[in-house]
């Protein structure tokens, strides 16, 4: 199968729905909905996704689905609630298959960007993938292998100064939720704007979440050594923010110190990611046929 074949991408996370039509890294065309939280359930929203994109039927072959949570055997379940709030075990694989009448594969949206920054990224070599977004995800490339089921959810660990699991206290929401005090209903992108005009309320809530991010970090690096974090992700890559990450790190050893990359896809890496992995299993299933 062809790098230049075209796959229809899906990537469904807390905040949007993206679909893309994918050739290699270029991704060709897209389309972008805000998932329907509390409306419906999964079935819902990806028959409204598809009935969006019922124009492309016929220019593309196969199917990737990256999405937020866990898929084991095709089954989709949540691992965080307030991050995106779904039934146990929903049959994605079933779903998506019947309504594109196409071969399809499905991965967390974390783990799908990892794999599509270490193919398409920049420098050799294992890489550790951070996303830091509405919720937190992560994906860890191995010895040119992807590594699946729990590995890189890490918005789910426990520990630090905080009750409760590290993206509730790191991520989007948390920022927008810590801003309510200060000025209500301000989402995580109104705080970044507080923070460029010096407002220290907001400064103070981007600083803390980043501080956590950056032990995070140092324990991703002293578990996997990995050549690289990329960071990714609405917040991750907001302008500043790896900045104050890195900050953190500055009295780190310098043998101990992880090396923060941005995602050079940016938020294209899940739809590129689970497109070359949907290409590489329709060719082994072809081969070994």
């Amino acid at each position: 199968m062809s790098k230049t074949e075209t796959v229809l991408a899906l990537d469904i996370g807390g905040t949007k729905m993206l679909a893309a039509l994918v050739r290699g890294e270029t991704v060709a065309d897209s389309v972008t909905l805000p998932t329907p939280k509390g409306e419906g359930g999964p079935a819902e929203w990806l028959a409204t996704l598809f009935a969006e994109i019922a124009h492309w039927q016929g220019t593309y072959e196969s199917v990737g689905v990256a999405v937020t949570g866990i898929v084991d055997d095709g089954l989709w379940s949540p691992l965080n609630r307030r991050t995106l709030d779904i039934p146990d075990r929903f049959p994605l694989l079933q779903t998506v298959m019947g309504l594109s009448e196409k071969p399809a594969i499905a991965a967390n949206d974390a783990q799908a960007a990892a794999w599509g920054e270490y193919r398409y990224g920049d420098g050799e070599g294992d890489l550790v993938f951070l996303t830091i977004s509405t919720g937190i995800g992560g994906g860890v490339v191995l010895d040119g292998r992807l590594k699946t089921g729990l590995a890189g959810h890490f918005g789910l660990a426990l520990g630090q100064d905080f009750d409760g699991v590290l993206e509730d206290h790191v991520s989007g929401n948390f920022i927008a939720a810590e801003a309510a005090g200060h000025q209500p209903g301000a989402s995580a992108r109104e705080v970044f704007a507080a923070a460029e005009k010096g407002e220290s309320w907001a400064e103070a809530i981007l600083d803390l979440s980043a501080r956590r991010a950056a032990i995070l970090c140092r324990n991703i690096q002293l578990t996997f050594d990995p050549a690289r974090i990329v960071i990714g992700g609405g917040i991750g890559l907001a302008p500043g923010y790896r900045a104050r990450i890195e900050a953190h790190l500055n009295d780190v050893p310098e043998r101990l110190r992880p090396r923060l990359v941005p995602a050079r896809l940016g938020d294209k890496a899940g739809v590129v990611g689970i497109a070359d992995l949907a290409r590489e299993t329709k060719t082994q299933n072809q081969t070994n046929q």
